[in-house]
């Protein structure tokens, strides 16, 4: 390792110190600095983000192949393998992103009787209830203690039951929803999601946003608005960050809104010693006492360059569309904390591409996921020397 290396890691390593001590005195600052001044921090962001493209002239819903994505993705692939392989050993292999498993919990999905007839498409096409699986997780590459985490949760609904052929024959009957807590993605594009992945093999992701040659600074500022201290996955909001289709000739974006009041406490701050899967506990804590409660909203592209498909570190405007309720995720009281649970969860894969045709995803980073996630969900389950799993919803836990 170079002196220049040794440098560059050092000065990581007190930027991530620092934030981890910032997690901790976030609660009793970070609600009342996001009522005063996110919404405001991201429209100025976005304003900018906006001035530096340039309008492509697309049609609604009109997607446009880059020369080098098949490049970027091979990228992609190769670089996130290798961090499986250097933070897992054959036998434990956890995903490459979404990594550390909060908890997957029995759902229902609802889908509403009131929705718009140009929202009545593909899974929204008639009112009816599907059971679900939902998984919570965090980021990775590696499993720390959540508060050692980034800020950062992902929410993944896997709809059971549903008709109809399907994008990838790997699984016939479900329809998966992936989403994150930050409504825009950490990368605008997978050439850049490529450089991401490079910095973070080195364990030096900061340096993707704040690398002088090459910065990225706006997304840097607009992950920051969302990324914070997590208390409990439960009660978060989550953004699909990418487009999808709802019927042809029309795309939308989806949202995961909770509805229900949730346990947030986590014991130990600001000094102390948090328990390492606090998130989980507080997950235990909720559903041991109450049903949980999710509205899946969706939002319909309106412009095709303020609300782009192949950008997805812009933000689609509310006031050009508001997001509309399509559906209600009920969580109903149980418990989920068994092993048996857990090794179910390591059998499933979470993919966007297991869809109905008319919400095939749109976009750079959705193309990706089409391989990206397949195989590297297959290198995982091949690693860990388990199967592919489709679930009914019928599965026993013990």
């Amino acid at each position: 390792m170079t002196i220049k290396t040794r440098i560059l890691k050092f000065i990581h390593h007190m930027l991530l110190e620092l934030l981890h001590i910032e997690r901790r005195l976030e609660p009793w600052f970070r609600p009342r600095w996001n009522r005063a001044f996110r919404e405001p921090g991201a429209r100025i962001i976005q304003y900018f983000i906006n001035r530096q493209r340039k309008d492509e002239a697309l049609d609604l819903a009109e997607e446009r192949i880059a020369p080098d994505e098949k490049e970027s993705l091979d990228q992609i692939i190769d670089l996130m393998a290798d961090q499986m392989r250097g933070h897992f050993k054959p036998g434990a292999y956890e995903r490459g992103g979404n990594t550390k498993t909060h908890g997957i919990v029995r759902a229902t999905v609802t889908v509403r009787d009131d929705l718009p007839e140009h929202c009545r498409r593909g899974i929204f096409a008639s009112p009816r209830s599907y059971p679900a699986y939902v998984r919570y997780s965090g980021p990775g590459p590696d499993v720390p203690a959540d508060i050692r985490d980034v800020g950062f949760a992902s929410m993944a609904v896997k709809v059971m039951g549903v008709p109809g052929d399907k994008l990838m024959d790997e699984e016939k009957f479900t329809q998966d929803f992936i989403t994150i807590c930050t409504p825009t993605f950490v990368t605008p594009n997978i050439r850049e999601n490529a450089k991401l992945q490079y910095w973070s093999l080195v364990d030096m992701p900061v340096y993707y946003f704040l690398n002088p040659k090459d910065p990225h600074l706006l997304d840097f500022f607009m992950q920051s608005l969302w990324n914070e201290t997590q208390y409990n996955p439960l009660g978060q909001r989550y953004w699909s960050c990418v487009p999808y289709l709802m019927g042809e000739g029309q795309a939308m974006i989806y949202s995961f809104v909770p509805k229900t009041a949730v346990d947030t406490r986590v014991p130990g701050l600001p000094f102390g010693s948090p328990s390492f899967n606090y998130l989980r506990e507080n997950m235990i804590k909720t559903l041991s006492k109450k049903d949980v409660e999710f509205d899946l909203m969706i939002q319909i592209q309106t412009d095709p360059h303020l609300m782009p498909i192949e950008n997805a570190a812009v933000r689609w405007p509310e006031t050009l569309s508001p997001f509309i309720p399509a559906a209600t995720v009920h969580i109903p009281r149980q418990k989920f904390d068994s092993d048996a649970q857990f090794e179910f969860a390591k059998r499933l894969k979470m993919n966007p591409w297991h869809c109905l045709p008319e919400h095939r995803p749109l976009g750079n980073q959705n193309r990706a996921r089409l391989r990206m996630y397949y195989e590297l969900s297959r290198f995982r389950q091949e690693m860990n020397q388990t199967t592919h799993l489709e679930p009914t919803g019928d599965e026993v836990f013990g």
